[in-house]
């Protein structure tokens, strides 16, 4: 048999924990205690966090890995105890402590692209540094050497997805898309190198004009500087015996002087040499 209980006006049904809440309008509905005190627990909460413990324990591990080879590359090279030891510590501390920002940032729903990106450039220079501890000669040891913080990053930039996406319902781009990018787009030139290296070997002329085609298109030369060539005004004198080719009396020496009164002062000339002007022109078209 169901028992209700009543609890400053609300009534306990169906299990602990489940409360039905009678409201000032008359509607009913129920809720969890935990929902009341704030304290409920989104589902899939305690996986997510047993995960990131054993990211923790993990982490621990993994980083005296890496940090036991580099110690001893550093330290044979330094020959200092206590900077090696900091400097073979600096990369994985790091990039545990990016991972602990990243995983912050994703619990409160935001972004955290740079802090997933510098996990993954800590841990290559880490993988680097252990290849150069390696016995470069032997891959069983290169894998051995820069297994460790490979492997943390990408745990890492899975958990701090994972937490991410737990909590807004979305996913965030790997920080490792930004690396496959430009490796992809080395691929694609060095795909081409070798095709058109292969199809020179068995067309060389066609392939060269071809290309010579290609690389003509794709880098024209600018073209020349317009010049601007500006009309030369006429002269006064061309003006004036334009101005007289049009009059009426043009041609008539009996009215020169009256006719070079007149179109002087258009043609910004004084009279003298204005009627100087009109003679010149009257004996070139008699002779």
């Amino acid at each position: 048999m169901n028992q209700k209980m009543m609890i400053d006006g609300t009534e306990n049904i169906h299990g602990p924990g489940l409360f039905e809440i009678n409201h000032a309008d008359g509607s009913r509905s129920v809720t969890n205690v935990r929902r009341l005190a704030g304290a409920e627990r989104e589902p899939g909460s305690m996986f997510i966090g047993a995960g990131t413990i054993m990211l923790g324990l993990l982490a621990a591990g993994l980083l005296y890995v890496s940090f036991s080879a580099q110690f001893t590359y550093i330290f044979a090279a330094k020959h200092e105890h206590a900077a090696s030891i900091i400097q073979a510590l600096m990369l994985d501390v790091g990039m545990v402590i990016f991972a602990v920002l990243g995983l912050g940032l994703s619990k409160q729903g935001k972004p955290s692209r740079v802090e997933r990106t510098l996990i993954m450039v800590c841990a290559l220079l880490s993988a680097a540094m252990n290849y150069a501890a390696s016995d470069t000669a032997s891959p069983r040891s290169v894998v051995a050497y820069t297994a460790a913080p490979v492997f943390l990053a990408i745990v890492t930039d899975r958990a701090i997805a994972v937490v991410r996406r737990h909590v807004l319902g979305i996913d965030e781009a790997s920080a490792w898309s930004a690396l496959a990018r430009p490796l992809m787009g080395c691929a694609r030139v060095l795909g081409f190198i070798l095709l058109y290296g292969l199809r020179f070997i068995l067309a060389a002329p066609e392939t060269a004009s071809g290309l010579r085609r290609v690389v003509l298109n794709a880098a024209p030369l600018p073209a020349p500087p317009v010049r601007m060539i500006e009309a030369e005004a006429p002269t006064k004198k061309a003006a004036l015996l334009q101005l007289y080719r049009g009059h009426a009396d043009y041609g008539d020496r009996t009215k020169v002087s009256q006719v070079a009164a007149e179109l002087a002062a258009k043609a910004e000339l004084q009279p003298g040499t204005a009627r100087s002007y009109l003679y010149a022109e009257i004996d070139g078209r008699a002779s």
